[in-house]
């Protein structure tokens, strides 16, 4: 089974300015999907971006570049498109397609290894990685707060299960990827309790909590757990 990292990377950030260059424990943001893909033994890494500073950032710690044409590097950009349009350019043949969002720079060490053993065990076309919600959300209807996923007085640990979409791992077959399509009719999702999967940098704030974790991984099992 061979295997093929994507890490969609544009240049334009609006919230948090070269946010995908931007140091996080003494490497670029992106640098931490790139390392992360080469640790578990992907056979080829590519970064896609519009961006000539992080393509400089990417040739340093051994990726392959594809070029992001300007109409799939903008805010409304679908990443689909992006994957696309790298999986009809690369050179190789690849069973599956790993997509590592930079944006998610701290994964548990083993997670992209028992990702894909839950995958093939299933025979299951795509993976995406989620997270239990243990919040209780409502809505604002007529200017009175509704509980929308708990009735008023339910305790947290009673909540109706609900999963969010954390971005920590995509994985599918390389033909759903041509088809213009990430999950598969056979999708299955991968369940992850661990605080990275509560990191999705688009903001300072996001950064400074992912950089607060990935100091605490650093002197503990955290990271390497």
């Amino acid at each position: 089974m061979k295997t093929i990292a994507i890490i969609p990377a544009r240049g334009g950030s609006k919230r948090l300015p070269n946010k995908n260059i931007t140091l996080l424990g003494g490497i670029p943001l992106i640098a931490h999907s790139i390392n992360y893909a080469k640790e578990n033994h992907i056979d080829k890494i590519v970064v896609s971006t519009d961006d000539d500073l992080i393509k400089e950032i990417a040739l340093q710690y051994g990726a392959e570049l594809m070029d992001r044409p300007k109409d799939l590097a903008t805010d409304t950009s679908p990443t689909i498109d992006t994957l696309k349009q790298v999986m009809e350019n690369v050179s190789g043949n690849y069973d599956y397609v790993v997509v590592l969002q930079p944006t998610n720079p701290l994964r548990p060490k083993k997670l992209l290894q028992e990702a894909l053993e839950h995958l093939k065990k299933g025979n299951s076309d795509s993976l995406i990685t989620v997270t239990r919600n243990e919040q209780k959300f409502g809505k604002i209807i007529n200017d009175k707060f509704v509980p929308y996923n708990y009735a008023m007085g339910l305790r947290s640990q009673e909540l109706e299960p609900l999963y969010y979409e954390n971005g920590l791992l995509y994985i599918a077959k390389t033909q759903l990827i041509l088809e213009g399509r990430l999950l598969g009719e056979n999708h299955i999702p991968f369940t992850v309790n661990h605080p990275y999967a509560k990191v999705d940098i688009d903001t300072q704030e996001d950064f400074d909590y992912a950089e607060y974790l990935f100091d605490k991984g650093s002197n503990s099992p955290l990271e390497r757990s």
